[in-house]
């Protein structure tokens, strides 16, 4: 394959996790040496690929997860890396939905987009594969535990639109990522695992990086279609995301990501 929209379609469909992961590589590979996207795929599944396990359960189905055990440690790091395995589909979806489409004023902008997400797959392909490898080093593995789809299932609700897409899965979900892995990580720390306090800390630097990258292209999207960037938010999670946001939040964070208090604090009450 040359073409990175079909390694992103191969990806975002496979069943098999390291056809997943030896495809975003590729991509990345692919992006990185030629800057060539290609033909557009037409056909964007509705549900991503993925393994037999772990069981997808509702949410409150989900083991709970104390750390007071390495079967505590590992069902935690499990539910992260079922987030970064449901990013990874995230990012490849949002190029390959979205990379085509009408909103791009020129084919520099789209390439840009293009870059971003392809990157952002990449860096949650790294993510996964960090914590699965330690889940392995504790006696498990991924799809060990059971494990919920919000995740996708908020992709599918905003599959309609970019703005959507943008409001709720990197500024709305990534954005949480931000509130709770530094607690997260003093737990840990508190235990004495140093490598679950090595990865959570990586994952946690470069989210700052994807919620920027949604705030980015949400602000551009915006601009195109002559809305405010903050009331159009706004507009896109009261539309889109059930209940409110919930405190607290990582101010620091956020304000790095480029999400100011008067973004999300309107929509915590």
């Amino acid at each position: 394959m040359t073409n990175i929209y079909d390694l992103a379609h191969t990806s975002l469909t496979a069943l098999n996790i390291e056809t997943k992961i030896k495809s975003v590589f590729e991509m990345k590979r692919l992006w990185d040496t030629q800057k060539t996207i290609g033909a557009p795929v037409s056909n964007i599944p509705d549900i991503a690929g993925h393994p037999e396990n772990p069981e997808l359960v509702p949410p409150s189905q989900v083991p709970r997860r104390r750390l007071g055990s390495i079967e505590g440690r590992a069902a935690l790091l499990h539910a992260v890396a079922h987030i970064e395995f449901n990013a990874i589909n995230l990012a490849t979806d949002m190029f390959l939905r979205f990379g085509n489409g009408p909103i791009f004023e020129t084919e520099a902008e789209r390439s840009d987009f293009i870059n971003d997400w392809v990157q952002v797959a990449h860096d949650e392909t790294r993510h996964f594969m960090l914590l699965r490898d330690y889940l392995v080093d504790l006696g498990y593995e991924y799809g060990s535990f059971p494990a919920h789809n919000g995740l996708w299932e908020a992709a599918q609700k905003t599959s309609h639109d970019i703005a959507a897409r943008l409001a709720i899965a990197p500024l709305v979900l990534e954005a949480r990522g931000l509130d709770v892995t530094p607690p997260m990580i003093k737990k840990f720390k508190n235990i004495g695992d140093k490598r679950s306090v090595e990865i959570l800390s990586l994952i946690y630097e470069e989210e700052v990086s994807h919620v920027a990258c949604g705030k980015k292209w949400f602000d551009y999207v915006s601009t195109r279609r002559r809305r405010e960037p903050k009331a159009y938010f706004h507009e896109q999670v009261k539309e889109h995301f059930s209940g409110t946001l919930k405190q607290p939040f990582n101010e620091i964070a956020r304000l790095k990501a480029g999400l100011e208090q008067d973004y999300y604090l309107p929509l915590s009450k």
